[in-house]
């Protein structure tokens, strides 16, 4: 499935209802896990302490932050649709999110993005996205949700 360009509110809004895309997997290294917390200032040993983890950790490895999954979204959405014509857009907020499996360290997620709905707020499309990070070869979801964005068409 390939990136979904979006030019205009009226082709955006043929989408509601609708799974949008898929993104590639990316995976979730300690690297980048030491450096989320080192960007957030959380260094809780279950992230960063390799060793400890491998003792006393249930996972018997390190895990990504929570927030670490949940702010790999931009990335993983800009992979999926290309949405042009814009004076800008903006984060609105996060509905109904909850973490379903700790990610663990190395391993790939991706994901999932449906647009749930979309309003015209006197010329502002406020998009409701509903999305779900897969990790890779797992059954259970590390995080769903409903992301809102707020689209200023020109």
């Amino acid at each position: 499935m390939g990136k979904v360009i979006i030019n205009s509110y009226e082709e955006f809004e043929k989408l509601v209802g609708q799974q949008i895309g898929v993104s590639d997997y990316v995976e979730l290294s300690q690297e980048r896990i030491n450096m989320f917390a080192d960007a957030t200032l959380d260094h809780q040993w279950i992230h960063v302490d390799t060793e400890r983890a491998k003792t006393e950790s249930h996972f018997k490895t390190t895990i990504a932050h929570g927030y670490l999954t949940l702010s790999m979204l931009p990335h993983l959405w800009n992979q999926i649709i290309e949405v042009n014509n814009l004076k800008m857009m903006v984060n609105y907020g996060m509905e109904q999110m909850k973490f379903g499996q700790a990610v663990l360290s190395g391993q790939s997620v991706r994901l999932v993005a449906k647009l749930h709905s979309l309003a015209n707020l006197r010329g502002v499309a406020k998009a409701e996205i509903k999305f779900t990070i897969e990790i890779k070869d797992q059954p259970k979801k590390a995080l769903e949700g409903i992301a809102v964005f707020l689209y200023y068409f020109n």
